[in-house]
């Protein structure tokens, strides 16, 4: 799991960045003669989150900063701060993988312990952060579902990436946020399996004698330069790994995992009734 970070100032206060975005947010605002419920009407948002965004309180989401440059005419001042806020999104390992992964032509992944970040719905997102130790704050666990969610969009673009990912079938019983979540969670599954012909998903059974993936889980990607990559996570921290060699060795393996794993339409069957039984 990715863990998203809200980055404060030295006076325990919003960052440099945020407050930057929040001023930039109140003088074009108030250059057009608009309320901030006249500009969050406009924008598509409560002026409630415009407020919080206007007060640096709450990071701006990246599609909000490219409508509110368009709709508050700020000329690019707003899309110039898109990179800063993603900075305070993500560590530095791994901002540079969720760049690079909005316009991946190939986004591939291993699981062991969650649910795929991009397949999670927001209530299994907000419980797996409700239960972080150490525990985030109220506001840190919102600020890492919006980004979390932000990052789905990439399944919804056109043309769309080729996705395939490989979960231990004990993924599938763990009871994040309680049995109606992980039920909820499970169908959603199946829809994203029905409905996205560019995205497979297999279960990897837990009575296998033999299985590529005991190193633990692991995200690989292609993008639309040739460049393959693979991320991974540990206790120890994450690493972005590069290196032609290292990166064709962890491919190779993860096309084994996939032949090992169910096929996507046992696969379907099983979360399906693993789905009913709960």
């Amino acid at each position: 799991m990715a863990r998203t970070v809200v980055v404060v100032g030295a006076n325990g206060g919003a960052s440099m960045g945020r407050r930057l975005v929040g001023e930039l947010l109140r003088i074009h605002r108030g250059r057009l003669g608009l309320t901030q419920k006249e500009a969050g009407e406009l924008l598509l948002v409560s002026e409630s989150l415009f407020g919080a965004y206007e007060r640096a309180e709450r990071i701006p989401a990246i599609e909000f900063l490219k409508d509110a440059d368009k709709g508050l005419d700020a000329r690019g001042a707003l899309i110039a701060c898109v990179e800063m806020m993603e900075e305070e999104k993500y560590p530095p390992t791994f901002v540079s993988w969720v760049r690079l992964e909005r316009a991946a032509l190939v986004i591939s992944g291993y699981e062991t312990m969650l649910i795929p970040g991009l397949l999670q719905t927001e209530e299994y997102v907000r419980a797996l952060y409700g239960v972080r130790v150490p525990a985030y704050t109220r506001d840190e666990i919102e600020q890492h579902v919006e980004a979390r969610l932000e990052r789905q969009a990439v399944l919804t673009r056109n043309p769309p990436p080729l996705v395939a990912m490989v979960v231990e079938e004990s993924v599938l019983e763990r009871p994040i946020g309680g049995a109606e979540v992980l039920k909820e969670q499970l169908w959603h599954l199946l829809d994203c399996m029905r409905t996205m012909n560019h995205l497979t998903l297999q279960v990897m059974p837990t009575q296998r004698h033999a299985h590529a993936g005991l190193r633990g889980p692991m995200q690989l990607m292609s993008t639309e330069e040739g460049r393959n990559l693979v991320y991974t996570e540990g206790h120890g921290g994450s690493t972005l790994i590069s290196k032609p060699e290292r990166v064709n060795e962890l491919m190779h393996l993860f096309g084994i995992l996939r032949a090992q794993a169910l096929t996507p339409w046992e696969s379907g069957e099983l979360i399906e009734r693993k789905a009913g039984q709960l």
